[in-house]
């Protein structure tokens, strides 16, 4: 192997690969945050919702989950344009991976609707509560702990498939990697950083989630594998 490692070169553009780690949490969290509203709204409305609806939800759930999400980022950076939408690169693979989180994220709150036993709602009606004290005492709380775990490791998932996010040129971590290893070639070096970068960043949410799961949602375990 003649291949000779300078770490001095990458390691000097430490900061600036930070700050791409940054721009890939803003990215994971703006996606999955509006995906789980837009899930939260969809998992209503195929349990409660009358046919047409379920039977739209559906359809839009077996879009975004069949195809990929490059693929969808791609008609929303290049084809929206065609049609005198302009998306930056920024907004694009944000949106596009909020569009494509929806989906699944309506799934699995979808499991934890499915997961109120019946005999918890029969207790809530015979001590009294109306149907919000219900929603808000029973429901809540039973699906905030049924669904936390699969909701963390899908922020996790999106902090890595926000890489996704160089294709188009957005200056993510993988994307500044990308620009660093074009102007120094030290291409080995540079995502050997990127690497371990992304292995604190997903350490770290891990860490955190599973501290807030365990306290605020009396989560047993947690995400670390």
């Amino acid at each position: 192997m003649n291949y000779t490692f300078q770490f001095g070169q990458a390691f000097m553009h430490l900061p600036y690969l930070l700050g791409g780690a940054l721009l890939s949490l803003q990215i994971a969290f703006i996606a999955f945050w509006g995906g789980a509203a837009m899930g939260l709204f969809g998992a209503f409305g195929i349990v409660y919702g009358r046919p047409w609806l379920r039977h739209t939800i559906q359809a839009y759930i077996t879009f975004f989950t069949n195809t990929p999400a490059v693929v969808q980022i791609f008609f929303l950076f290049y084809a929206l344009p065609e049609v005198g939408i302009v998306l930056s690169s920024m907004t694009a693979v944000t949106l596009g991976l909020m569009l494509n989180s929806a989906a699944y994220l309506a799934e699995i709150q979808r499991a934890g609707f499915l997961s109120v036993r019946q005999s918890e709602l029969d207790a809530a009606l015979t001590l009294g509560m109306n149907r919000l004290q219900t929603l808000r005492y029973v429901i809540v709380p039973h699906i905030a702990r049924a669904i936390y775990p699969p909701l963390s490791s899908f922020f996790v998932w999106l902090v890595l498939g926000s890489s996704i996010g160089a294709l188009y040129g957005v200056e993510e971590l993988t994307g500044r990697a990308l620009n660093v290893a074009t102007s120094n070639l030290r291409t080995i070096e540079i995502f050997l950083i990127v690497a371990v970068i992304y292995i604190a960043l997903t350490l770290a949410a891990s860490l955190s989630l599973g501290l807030v799961g365990r306290h605020v949602f009396r989560v047993k375990g947690g995400l670390l594998r």
